[in-house]
């Protein structure tokens, strides 16, 4: 028994579809021709997905524009943790040079201030800087006020004593400053 050819299937398809359509209208060469209706529909989804992709890419361009911001702020800040564990060994180091200069070891003491000083040096290559508290009126994003301390000699809410330096990097604080504040004796 011969095999039906798979091309005159589909061919035959088409054709009974295209006359099955009671809504297409057919025009002279026998290809339907679509109607206004039909026009408008299509033209109102094109429009619909024209302004999805516009969206999606304007979406897309915002996403980009976060994470690269994000790896910035990512880049800018990664040294902090490691500045904040390293600020407690220059704190000890700055206190150890106080403890030898009361003492009759200048050398020791002039060479562990030479250490603490490097050390602070290489933390502002990479933007730690010491926050300046001594004088300044009490600005608590700044500075962690731990007591208060009469004093007749300057304004009320002023720094008096600075018990630990603090850093920041770059706009942010890495650890405020722990200070003793001014009052009315």
């Amino acid at each position: 028994m011969p095999q039906p050819d798979p091309r005159m299937d589909k061919a035959e398809n088409r054709t009974t579809s295209q006359s099955a359509d009671p809504g297409a209208e057919q025009s002279t060469d026998g290809n339907p021709t679509v109607g206004t209706e039909d026009l408008a529909m299509l033209q109102q989804e094109r429009d619909e997905l024209r302004d999805q992709l516009l969206r999606s890419r304007a979406e897309f361009a915002n996403y980009q524009k976060r994470v690269k911001q994000q790896a910035e702020s990512d880049r800018t800040y990664a040294i902090g943790n490691l500045a904040r564990d390293l600020l407690e060994a220059i704190d000890n180091l700055e206190r150890a040079t106080e403890a030898l200069r009361s003492s009759a070891n200048e050398g020791i003491s002039a060479g562990l201030d030479m250490v603490q000083k490097q050390l602070v040096g290489i933390l502002s290559k990479y933007g730690v800087e010491p926050i300046t508290a001594m004088g300044e009126p009490f600005d608590p994003n700044f500075h962690d006020a731990l007591m208060q301390q009469p004093s007749a000699e300057h304004p009320e809410g002023t720094v008096v004593n600075e018990l630990t330096r603090g850093y920041k990097i770059h706009d942010r604080v890495l650890r405020p400053s722990k200070v003793a504040v001014s009052v009315k004796p």
